[in-house]
């Protein structure tokens, strides 16, 4: 479906659970999907409408709806309505959250401090683990693939600061005690998640080579550059890179032009495996290198050790004295907007005569 473009669902059918009103809704192509906005209980919620052919030539909406409802309970990942087909259309409908970390980094004009980061760290592992425990695989660690929840008496819009990409961020004014805080992280988009071990004898998948890259180039491992089965240790590893990409705002492999996908990919290969992690993570606390060198180091079948990496970071968060008040570089720039605005609106009652009429002194002030 093109933007702009609308489905008509027959919710009562979709969301059978939910009481809606009215009985159909236009749900409108958003940018990162479809929105609907749903009665229940006498509020409104905000929900996530993915959309897939039915002609799709590798369609994986059923696969991501299993996974989901296999990792349905887990913190920090979203509630699941409901899955089935509809017009021509396979249908998730999941609760809707908030932007992205990559939409958040272009919000703070591609400058994160070291609080944000090591505050994102902290859940992000995490939201790995969690995934790990449940004999899945994510295989596309990205700063797309986390999502900050949405609070429930929010209803802001943000616009990125940083070149001309723009992005609505609505949160929602819901009262469903499923919609979590604005300051929980989800992880999401499970379509290349792959199964790692067997549920009931934890027989671990075989070590294979010549496989092709699973992922987004920029932040997959360097195993997974070089055609080598995907394990637990290779999203540690991306997630790594998506730290360091926080902290210097870009990595040495972006930008790199080639004539072919395949030859830019072999171009990334190569940069990320003649950059040293030393010189990679040069000018920051040394923890981000003791983070990747420990998950290069990791043999395929072997569990990382997630606290030991989740107390590298929070050690070095109390070294510099910093508070887990969940402020983040985006709360303190809305914050201030915000203030701003009641200022600036402040400002121009007191402008304001009884009549609607301004003052000499108001007028007095202003220019051309």
């Amino acid at each position: 479906m093109g933007y702009g473009q609308t489905l008509t669902l027959n919710l009562c059918r979709v969301l059978d659970s939910i009481r809606v009103c009215p009985d159909k809704l236009s749900a409108k192509l958003e940018y990162f999907g479809h929105r609907a906005d749903v009665k229940s209980g006498g509020s409104y919620i905000l929900l996530a409408v993915k959309l897939e052919s039915q002609k799709a030539r590798h369609p994986q909406l059923l696969y991501e709806s299993k996974l989901y409802k296999i990792l349905q309970g887990g913190v920090g990942i979203p509630h699941i309505r409901w899955y089935g087909q509809e017009k021509d259309y396979n249908v998730l409908v999941m609760d809707l959250l908030g932007p992205s970390l990559e939409d958040l980094f272009n919000f703070c004009s591609r400058r994160f401090t070291m609080k944000t980061v090591l505050m994102l760290a902290d859940q992000m592992i995490s939201r790995i683990e969690y995934v790990h425990t449940k004999n899945f695989i994510h295989r596309d660690i990205k700063p797309d693939n986390f999502l900050m929840g949405i609070g429930r008496h929010c209803n802001k819009c943000l616009e990125s600061p940083v070149g001309k990409r723009k992005r609505s961020m609505t949160v929602s004014t819901s009262q469903d005690p499923s919609f979590s805080g604005l300051n929980q992280l989800f992880l999401i988009d499970f379509g290349l998640a792959k199964k790692y071990r067997d549920n009931r004898t934890r027989q671990h998948i075989p070590y294979r080579e010549d496989k092709n890259l699973t992922g987004t180039a920029r932040y997959a491992s360097i195993n997974a550059h070089l055609g080598i089965e995907q394990s637990r240790r290779d999203d540690m590893e991306s997630l790594g890179y998506v730290l360091m990409y926080f902290n210097r705002t870009s990595l040495p492999w972006q930008g790199l032009k080639a004539a072919t996908k395949k030859q830019k990919y072999e171009k990334i290969s190569e940069k990320k495996m003649s950059t040293p992690v030393e010189v990679l993570c040069k000018g920051f606390p040394a923890e981000f290198a003791m983070y990747l060198n420990y998950c290069r180091g990791l043999r395929f079948e072997e569990a990382p050790d997630y606290m030991y990496l989740r107390q590298l970071f929070r050690i070095l968060f109390r070294t510099l004295n910093h508070q887990y008040d969940y402020t983040f570089d985006w709360t303190m720039l809305k914050q201030k907007a915000a203030q701003q605005a009641a200022s600036s609106s402040g400002q121009g009652q007191q402008a304001q005569t009884p009549t609607g009429k301004q003052t000499d002194k108001s007028k007095s002030n202003m220019k051309g």
